[in-house]
């Protein structure tokens, strides 16, 4: 364009200024192609924190913002009608229309060698089935968030493998998985009697993806009442999905706890936790099953989930974290029996910091639910350190979806494969067993530094409990089936209404085989015998 105009009002350059033209012209694109970075959102949201804050007003109708769900998952994207459907990319994205709660339409823009674009709401976008409306007002609307496509399972088939959608929540998957449980941006005082506060997203830049590229790199802007953030992610679609978190988050005023890496999760029931009420034909029914965490000192621990009758919050003094994540143990199918959900097909997510994350802990909430519907586990990072109003809080992390959960573990730790929970009972003289109040206990361990061990093997349990329980019996004992072993435990609960805390792993002489088991007996959950 600025050669043309050029050659067309004066006379011919010369064969040097024509490439020199042409190298100003190159150099321009690429100075444009690598104009836009962490840096320039991290700009964004420091310049919010000296600004009142503003929060975004809704501008939906009544007809979508008392829309019922079974309504507004008929608004569903057109296929044909996919970002970069003529782009030789293998990425594609599509939108979520406004509506019900996703009250306030999100700023989506590209970025390409050319500089950054908006990317338009168009309703032609969208099918919206049976639904009637003013179709006028449905140009005044906008996009609630996004989904990105990849051929994962098949080449010639596009699938979601991540959605962003509402506050600052994402979930990702990988080749052959289902969703499951979701993250967040950012956790702001969970859990709290001062109520929690949920930043969102938003604003959004997506780099257009090259031919070759087998990654996207997608920016976002956080805002709330008492934090800015910026975000760079980077995914890498496969078996397992890799998402490369930068997060620079600035507060705006005192947060009393702040989640980093945030985790959401469902668990309702399964074998470690089951009542005489639940009729279901399912053995268990979660996303996830356990919190798992890799201390900085080396140890790994694992802490099976409850639904709890009241609202439990566990802390776990972790130094410099090499790893936490909600992780779902267990995959074959004849844990759950549901063809409809597959919650054998449900990723684990684990969260791997990038560099020191300094003094802190990993806190776990776990909030009472009568049904699946509702997520109510949440985990996350919380740090001791508070920067000053205006200096940023730096977190990098990599984050893992996937299903090969022993691969997340070292090769020479065995790992709990299973916690069963059932009534406490001996055998009679008569042969007869007997339930005596107590709770039964049977902590499976698995991994390739016990399938090695010989026969003969001096493997013990070391076991250690609250002050609230008494260990009636203790045992151990080779599982051949999975070529580990079994701690069998028979706990007496003093005071039902506390919780009993108990831990144990397995050892050889002085050296660790296994991760500790971290289990929790919650208040109200044992019925003593009379």
């Amino acid at each position: 364009m600025v050669f043309s105009a050029i050659s067309a009002s004066v006379r011919r350059p010369s064969v040097l200024t024509s490439i020199s033209l042409s190298c100003l012209g190159l150099l321009l694109g690429a100075a444009q192609a690598h104009a836009f970075s962490l840096d320039d959102v991290t700009a964004k949201a420091k310049a919010l924190v000296d600004k009142p804050y503003a929060a975004p007003a809704s501008n939906l109708p009544p007809v979508f913002s008392r829309m019922q769900f079974a309504d507004y998952m008929k608004i569903q994207p057109r296929a044909d009608k996919v970002e970069w459907k003529d782009l030789d990319t293998p990425f594609k994205l599509s939108f979520y229309h406004q509506g019900m709660h996703f009250n306030t339409p999100v700023r989506i823009s590209e970025i390409t060698p050319q500089g950054v674009q908006e990317i338009r709401y168009d309703p032609e976008r969208f099918h919206f089935g049976d639904l009637h409306f003013d179709k006028d007002q449905t140009a005044r609307l906008g996009y609630a968030g996004f989904r990105v496509l990849y051929p994962i399972n098949q080449k010639d088939k596009q699938d979601e493998i991540m959605s962003v959608l509402g506050a600052s929540y994402f979930r990702v998957i990988g080749k052959g998985q289902v969703y499951g449980l979701s993250a967040r941006g950012l956790a702001m005082d969970t859990a709290l009697t001062s109520g929690e506060e949920f930043p969102a997203f938003r604003e959004f830049w997506i780099e257009r993806p090259k031919p070759q590229d087998r990654q996207l790199v997608i920016y976002a802007l956080m805002d709330s009442q008492r934090a800015t953030g910026a975000y760079r992610f980077t995914l890498r679609p496969g078996d397992d999905a890799v998402l490369d978190v930068q997060s620079r988050v600035f507060s705006r005023s005192n947060v009393n706890k702040i989640g980093i890496a945030p985790l959401t999760s469902m668990f309702l029931f399964g074998p470690n936790q089951r009542t005489d009420s639940t009729q279901n034909y399912r053995p268990a029914l979660h996303d996830s099953n356990g919190l798992a965490i890799h201390t900085g000192d080396g140890e790994w621990l694992w802490r099976p989930l409850n639904n709890p009758r009241d609202l439990a919050v566990s802390t776990f003094r972790v130094n410099q974290p090499k790893g936490f994540g909600l992780l779902q143990r267990g995959r074959e199918f004849s844990r759950y029996e549901d063809l409809k959900d597959r919650y054998d097909l449900r990723p684990s997510a684990w969260i791997e910091p990038q560099g020191d994350w300094g003094k802190g802990q990993v806190e776990l909430v776990e909030i009472p639910t009568p049904d699946e519907t509702n997520d109510n586990i949440v985990a996350f990072w919380t740090p001791d350190a508070k920067p000053a109003k205006g200096q940023p809080m730096q977190y990098d992390y990599r984050m893992h979806w996937t299903m090969n959960e022993p691969a997340l573990i070292d090769k020479d730790i065995a790992y709990v494969k299973q916690t069963l929970r059932t009534a406490g009972e001996i055998t009679q003289a008569n042969l007869i067993r007997h339930l005596d109040g107590s709770v039964g206990l049977l902590v499976d361990f698995e991994g390739a530094s016990l399938a090695n061990l010989p026969a003969d093997a001096a493997v013990r349990p070391v076991v250690s409990y609250s002050g609230n329980a008494e260990i009636l019996h203790q045992s151990l004992e080779r599982n051949p089936v999975i070529r580990g072993y079994r701690i069998n435990l028979r706990v007496k609960v003093n005071d039902p209404s506390q919780a009993v805390e108990l831990r144990a792993a397995l050892a050889q002489g002085d050296k660790v085989l296994s991760e500790t088991w971290s289990y929790q007996i919650p208040p109200n959950s044992v019925t003593v015998a009379r």
